[in-house]
């Protein structure tokens, strides 16, 4: 892209945040369709947003990939995002719960899922859409957390990581999505619903209901945000650390109770910690 056109297509943002762009656009393909991973998160939406930049909407497919561990109000909210972005959402329906290895849910459950989301692309969506590439959301942040084992699948299927290569962490991100106007620039990380699950208890899709259903209930009391960690009858409840006070308030509390039981909990356990990222892969990986 000429010096002027580059810019022209950066105006009304720093000079910081402009150089940030520059380097993802750097990693982009110079030529063909990118198909980006796309879930709705910050990470995956700041890279379909510099991609359509650069690469212009015609160029750039988002791949929702669709299965019971995504979230009802996540897939709603990426439809709508993608939309504000300018492009459409190409949804892929993912069938790892039908892997044995993913349903027994190791520290490496997300490699597995991953695995399937991105051979999906493969099969179906690249020669149908066109692509001759696809990239996903991984930040510098992310490359050296060893509780990505997803990178793995990633690397496996020659997917881009644009994010990363260009060196972006999470507060870059953020920065860049911010100057873009994105409406998910503070968005905290939403998971998937297995990360709800503790490790080596199966994965189901009755669960993943239960959990679903559990965190719409807790978020249609007003709540931020929220994880609901299932340990079978009981529904372990984090919330972020300035509404836990809320949730000891008589009728919040009533409610909470209420919600999540109807989900299909027989307990309901509020933990102190708050919010916890990793909780269930962190002390396992981290061992030795």
């Amino acid at each position: 892209m000429p010096v002027a056109a580059r810019v022209d297509a950066h105006q009304g943002v720093s000079a910081e945040v402009a150089a940030l762009i520059e380097a993802v656009t750097a990693h982009l393909p110079a030529e063909g369709r990118l198909g980006v991973a796309y879930s709705g998160g910050v990470d995956s939406t700041t890279l379909l947003a510099v991609a359509v930049r650069a690469l212009g909407a015609d160029r750039t497919v988002a791949i929702l990939g669709v299965s019971p561990s995504l979230a009802t109000v996540e897939r709603a909210a990426a439809h709508d995002i993608a939309g504000q972005i300018g492009v459409g959402v190409v949804e892929v329906p993912t069938d790892e719960g039908s892997s044995q290895a993913y349903r027994a849910n190791g520290p490496d459950r997300c490699f597995h899922c991953k695995d399937e989301l991105f051979a999906r692309i493969d099969d179906d969506v690249a020669v149908a859409h066109g692509l001759t590439a696809i990239s996903y959301g991984e930040n510098a942040d992310d490359a050296i957390r060893p509780d990505r084992p997803g990178a793995r699948a990633a690397t496996e299927h020659r997917v881009l990581r644009p994010l990363a290569d260009a060196g972006l962490t999470k507060a870059d991100v953020r920065a860049v999505a911010a100057a873009l106007g994105l409406p998910n620039a503070d968005k905290p990380a939403a998971p998937c619903l297995a990360s709800r699950i503790p490790h080596f208890k199966e994965v189901t899709p009755e669960k993943l209901t239960q959990i679903d259903r559990a965190e719409a209930a807790v978020r249609a009391l007003g709540f931020s945000d929220c994880r609901v960690r299932h340990h079978d009858d009981v529904a372990r409840l984090e919330l972020t650390d300035h509404e836990l006070a809320r949730a000891a308030d008589p009728q919040v509390r009533t409610a909470l109770v209420e919600g999540v039981r109807a989900a299909g909990f027989r307990f309901v356990a509020l933990d102190l910690v708050g919010i916890q990222s990793g909780a269930f892969t962190m002390p396992l990986v981290s061992r030795g």
